[in-house]
């Protein structure tokens, strides 16, 4: 059994070995925003936050920081590296909006073969809404989705999503603790799983359609 800090740094790590080098990246808000500490130098990758900054690092506790008015998308205190530009909101949302970003990073509530995310709202529940989900999943070349395997049992990799869309096809891999998955057209290839786990009982835990790839190889833990 994984403890939440273990599931987040697996995701997190494995997310970080799949992004090209050389790449101008988005980390949203939770545990996309991990991502950031396993980002080598060799990988000379940019991150975008989209509340005005291109060049952020990693977050900070507030007792870490040394300039509290630094933030990242998640809110918290971040480090920003050397060159690093500061701006407004209207041109980060440019930057999205006239894709310049090759990938965005981000958590959902459900997934589906086909593509789509669902990452918003619950009906009838009280969450925090779409912030800028909706221009990067239409901005960004590619959406990265990170999610756990599973929601308190329940499947959240699913044949066809059951709440509102944040938007329609535009996923292109999801990394959960246990597996990573390419989207193909209208089901997924299992392109990586976690070696504490069997294939077999990852599978069970997903309702969309899965081939397993001839090249699968283990993931980071």
């Amino acid at each position: 059994m994984l403890d939440s800090n273990k599931i987040k740094e697996i995701i997190a790590k494995n997310i970080a070995l799949e992004l090209k080098p050389n790449s101008y990246i988005n980390l949203g808000v939770g545990v996309p925003t991990l991502v950031a500490n396993y980002i080598t130098p060799e990988q000379n990758i940019i991150l975008h936050a989209e509340n005005g900054l291109v060049g952020t690092g990693r977050d900070l506790t507030v007792e870490e920081a040394e300039d509290l008015d630094v933030i990242s998308s998640s809110g918290f205190p971040a480090t920003y590296m050397k060159g690093a530009a500061f701006m407004d909101s209207s041109l980060s949302f440019g930057i999205i909006r006239g894709k310049h970003l090759d990938a965005t990073v981000l958590g959902t509530m459900e997934v589906d073969q086909e593509g789509n995310i669902a990452n918003y709202i619950i009906p009838n529940k009280l969450v925090s809404g779409m912030g800028g989900t909706m221009d990067l999943c239409v901005g960004a070349r590619n959406v990265i989705v990170a999610t756990t395997h599973t929601n308190k049992g329940k499947a959240k990799i699913l044949k066809k999503c059951t709440i509102p869309l944040t938007a329609q096809k535009v996923v292109t891999k999801i990394v959960t603790e246990k597996a990573i998955f390419d989207v193909k057209d209208n089901h997924l290839e299992l392109v990586g799983y976690n070696p504490l786990f069997t294939v077999e009982d990852i599978l069970k835990e997903v309702e969309a359609d899965v081939i397993v790839s001839e090249n699968l190889r283990e993931m980071s833990i």
